[in-house]
């Protein structure tokens, strides 16, 4: 038994990350606890998992209990699969019902009477400690640096515009897609949704009707270090004039506001025909990620187009802007 701990943001997408890279290795979710899941698979769904955007980490699950003295019982009859020295890290979340004040400690002396060695300021293996309705005790196997992706927003890279996705927003994104070898970008902008696709080894397709933003996401790709990118000049809404193919994953984020940023087009009328134009290079069982305004009904559109959703999930940016995220399918 594994488990992922997921971010708090956006919970309920970052669930469904999870679900849709366990599938590709028969992993399923077999549980929740406030942002802990527990996850039924094997060391075949770590190159999936690996991908996460909105994930805090994740681990072997290695015990679970009901009180801090069962947890402690069950402690003392498992073999803990450490590797040399360890240390005992707990986890409150905002559901924890139990007293862990003095758990690091006395787990701490469970496992070292194994025959471990304790190591509080540079230990190889991290014992995790969660409490929330139950408690959990596990090995971290990956760690999601979060400064991995602050250093690729927007500012850092070469080629800036000031509204871009978060990385992780952005990957997530890519995920829900199911992506596997390649992915499409129809409003690329700057290029933040291909910059996360292309670092886990997808060749990218990007389109803007802006010389500027094409230029740029090249420029932004190559010092990311992606190279296999195909990126043109083009209209969202004349897709099939521009690929002879049908794609598997679309993610994009389109403008949301001005006549420059639309060219100059009525916002609700062009995301209309976006839909319609992804839906003609769209696979059939192909999967579409996506954002608009909570002001337009992209579950109502998409529909009209032939899409079924498969997700959707909230976000209040600022007090001018909240926005659905979207995951549909062909």
């Amino acid at each position: 038994m594994l488990y992922v701990e997921i971010l708090g943001n956006l919970p309920g997408m970052a669930r469904d990350e999870v679900k849709a890279m366990l599938e590709p290795a028969g992993g399923e979710i077999a549980g929740q606890d406030y942002l802990f899941l527990k996850v039924n698979a094997d060391e075949r769904v770590f190159p999936f998992l690996d991908r996460l955007g909105l994930a805090h980490e994740y681990g072997e699950l290695i015990v679970e209990a009901e009180s801090v003295e069962e947890l402690l019982e069950k402690a003392k009859e498992v073999e803990w699969p450490i590797k040399g020295t360890f240390k005992v890290d707990t986890e409150t979340m905002a559901n924890c019902r139990h007293n862990v004040l003095d758990l690091p400690r006395k787990l701490g002396a469970v496992i070292h009477a194994q025959g471990f060695r304790v190591n509080l300021s540079r230990p190889d293996t991290l014992v995790r400690v969660y409490c929330g309705e139950r408690l959990y005790a596990g090995i971290r196997l990956r760690f999601f640096d979060p400064k991995d992706f602050e250093g690729r927003k927007a500012h850092h890279r070469p080629f800036f515009r000031p509204i871009s996705l978060h990385p992780r927003v952005s990957r997530a994104l890519v995920n829900l897609t199911g992506a596997r070898k390649e992915l499409l970008d129809p409003m690329m902008g700057a290029g933040g949704i291909l910059i996360e696709a292309g670092l886990l080894g997808l060749k990218v397709y990007g389109v803007d009707i802006r010389p500027e933003m094409v230029e740029g996401t090249e420029m932004n790709l190559l010092h990311y270090g992606i190279r296999n990118y195909e990126l043109k000049l083009g209209d969202a809404t004349k897709l099939e004039e521009l690929f002879d193919k049908k794609f598997k994953a679309v993610a994009t984020d389109p403008p949301y506001g001005t006549s420059a940023t639309l060219a100059g087009r009525k916002r609700d009328e062009l995301y209309r025909k976006v839909l319609e134009s992804i839906y003609g290079v769209l696979d059939k069982g192909g999967r579409l990620a996506i954002a608009f305004p909570a002001s337009f009904d992209g579950k109502k559109e998409a529909e009209k187009v032939g899409f079924r959703l498969v997700g959707r999930y909230y976000q209040r940016v600022h007090k001018s802007l909240d926005r659905y995220f979207y995951v549909f399918e062909k």
